[in-house]
């Protein structure tokens, strides 16, 4: 898969269409997209369990709310750890732990000891499980139009309130998607 081609980094906005209960209103963000599949995690899903309660030296610097995110539905026994670095650290740059995926946005090694990150790091969110798409499944999913692909910004990982990201993602795109922003809950109900 080519540069051009690759999604890692972009958003993918659950469709009103998209019937698996697991992405209802999804913003997932892609931190690997090509030939082999695709993985991301989902954005806008907090639990009720706090960083701490099972990452105990990173619950410091994780972001309000600082509970563990349901990344999606795939391994919910692992972590990942997603951070922005304010001006996207690069090559040399970039802090020993931080892996860049998209722009200022890369991944935490969570084995590193915290305070490695802790003065370069501008957020931080901790994902318990992923999404993920096996070669060809994604590209399914966009052509059955399941998902509006979309560009993400560095806030979008930290958003302090994540129950508003579906409606803020879309209604800030220049297009007709910004009217799907509008999308009752329960279209019966309209």
């Amino acid at each position: 898969m080519t540069e051009v081609s690759s999604l890692t980094g972009r958003l993918l906005v659950a469709t009103p269409a998209l019937a698996d209960p697991n992405f209802d209103r999804a913003v997932v963000l892609l931190l690997d997209h090509d030939e082999e599949g695709s993985l991301g995690v989902v954005l806008n899903r907090p639990t009720p369990v706090d960083v701490g309660d099972i990452l105990a030296g990173w619950a410091e610097l994780a972001g309000e709310p600082g509970v563990v995110f349901q990344g999606g539905p795939v391994s919910l026994d692992s972590a990942l750890g997603v951070a922005v670095i304010p001006g996207g650290a690069s090559g040399e740059r970039a802090p020993l732990g931080w892996r860049r995926v998209h722009g200022a946005i890369g991944l935490v090694d969570l084995e590193a000891p915290p305070e490695l990150l802790a003065s370069a790091l501008g957020s931080l969110r901790i994902f318990a499980g992923y999404a993920g798409w096996g070669p060809g499944q994604l590209e399914d999913e966009l052509g059955d139009g399941a998902w509006y692909v979309v560009e993400s910004e560095p806030g979008d990982v930290s958003s302090p309130a994540p129950e508003r990201l579906w409606r803020e993602v879309l209604r800030r795109q220049r297009s007709e998607l910004a009217m799907v922003a509008t999308y009752p809950d329960d279209p019966s109900l309209n």
